[in-house]
C-alpha cells in the first residue's frame, strides 16, 4: 500500500528513520534510471565522505564499532593448565578511534564508453542542512560541481535544517533543483510543499540525447512500501512538528489507513 501523503511522508523525516529511508532512496533512484539510459549509460552509486574529529570522551570511551569479542567464549579456562601456566586466553580488541567516519551516498550518471561522469543526484541529508563543517564541505562540492560539465540535480525532503543557497530561494517545505551544465548560472527549481504531489525530475545526458525522467512520488512510494514503513513509523512524532493545521491533515490521512 502506497503512502496516505500525495507527496513526501512527514513521518520519514524523524531521525530515526530518515538514515535508513535516504540510502533505501538512493538505491531506488539509481534502479529506476537503469532501464532508461541504457546502454549508452551507466547508473551507480557514490559516497562522499565525512570525517569527524571526535571529542575527548569519545575518545577514551570508544565507539561502538570498536569490537572486543565475547568474553563468555573467548576467555576460556585451559584444562590440564600445568603450575606456572597462565589460564587466561586473550580475546581481540582495538584502540578507539580519533575520528568518526560517515558516508552519504549520491547517484552518478557516466558515459559508458568514455566513464566520464555526465550527471550528479543528491539526496539532501540533516548534515547538509545544519551549520557544521559537513554543510561546508558539501556546498564546496557543490561548488566543485558547478564549475564542471556535469548536469546536477538536488532533491531535498527535509523540512528541518537550512536550504541550500540559492539566489531568490523560493519559500517552501521541500525543493527540487536542477542545474543543467550548459545553463548555468541558472538553474530550475520545483518548491514543493507539505501537501503537494512530488514531481517528476528531468534527467539530462550528454547532447544530443534527450532527457530521461524521474516519477519522484513513484519512487518514494516504492521505498515506503518495500521498506515496510507504514508498520511503525505512525508510532513516531513527526519532525520536525507540523503547525495544527496540517497536523490535523496528517492524522486524517494516517487514520485512513490504520
Amino acid at each position: 500500500m502506497p503512502s496516505p501523503f500525495p507527496g513526501m511522508n512527514p513521518y520519514l523525516e524523524h531521525e530515526s528513520v530518515f538514515h535508513g529511508f535516504h540510502q533505501n532512496l538512493i538505491v531506488e533512484i539509481q534502479r529506476a534510471l537503469v532501464p532508461m539510459i541504457r546502454p549508452a549509460y551507466i547508473a551507480d552509486t557514490d559516497v562522499s565522505v565525512y570525517i569527524h574529529e571526535l571529542s575527548g570522551a569519545e575518545r577514551l570511551l570508544g565507539r561502538p564499532d570498536v569490537f572486543v569479542a565475547d568474553a563468555g567464549r573467548s576467555a576460556k579456562v585451559r584444562s590440564g593448565a600445568g603450575p606456572g601456566q597462565s589460564s587466561v586466553s586473550p580475546v581481540a580488541s582495538a584502540f578507539p578511534t580519533a575520528v568518526d567516519v560517515v558516508e552519504v551516498p549520491f547517484v552518478k550518471i557516466l558515459d559508458r564508453e568514455s566513464r566520464h561522469v555526465v550527471t550528479v543526484i543528491e539526496v539532501l541529508s540533516p548534515t547538509n542542512k545544519l551549520k557544521s563543517d559537513d554543510r561546508a564541505a558539501y556546498i564546496a562540492k557543490r561548488n566543485q560541481i558547478r564549475r564542471s560539465e556535469v548536469h546536477f540535480i538536488e532533491i531535498d525532503l527535509l523540512r528541518a535544517g537550512e536550504p541550500m543557497p540559492l539566489v531568490d530561494q523560493p519559500k517552501a517545505d521541500y525543493r527540487v533543483v536542477l542545474s543543467r551544465q550548459e545553463e548555468r548560472p541558472k538553474v530550475v527549481v520545483w518548491p514543493v510543499q507539505l501537501r503537494d504531489p512530488l514531481p517528476p525530475i528531468p534527467v539530462p545526458l550528454r547532447s544530443p540525447d534527450p532527457d530521461v525522467s524521474i516519477d519522484l512520488a513513484e519512487v518514494v512510494n516504492r521505498v515506503y512500501d518495500l521498506t515496510g514503513y507504514a508498520d511503525y513509523v505512525y508510532d513516531l512524532p513527526v519532525q520536525p512538528p507540523l503547525n495544527d493545521a496540517d497536523r490535523e491533515w496528517a492524522a486524517e490521512l494516517v487514520q485512513s489507513v490504520a
